[in-house]
């Protein structure tokens, strides 16, 4: 199985609005593209020096191939409404996972 981590910094201005969205709108409309088993959404508890507030959103799928087709059929659209809604108010980075054992 594979994790796709996305890493966001979010301006305190929008916190709020951003954090609703994500929960009610963002994170729901990438589950529905069936491309993913589920999604854990975590505040990242360091104090980042260009302020803001960080969060990790990990979202589990099956194989390489299936995060692939959502990297070309999903992601494009998906990201567009983060940066209509949220332009120059958010810093995200995207890492890749891949579970080796669970204990």
């Amino acid at each position: 199985m594979y994790i796709y981590n996305v890493t966001t910094n979010i301006e305190e201005s929008v916190h709020d609005e951003w954090l609703k969205w994500m929960q009610e709108i963002h994170i729901p409309d990438v589950l529905a593209t069936g491309k993913f088993l589920g999604a854990k959404m975590s505040k990242v508890l360091v104090e980042e020096e260009m302020g803001g507030i960080t969060y990790s959103v990990q979202f589990t799928t099956v194989d390489k191939e299936t995060l692939g087709k959502y990297y070309s059929e999903d992601a494009p659209r998906l990201r567009e409404d983060a940066q209509r809604l949220f332009a120059g108010k958010f810093v995200s980075f995207r890492t890749e996972l891949e579970i080796i054992s669970e204990h």
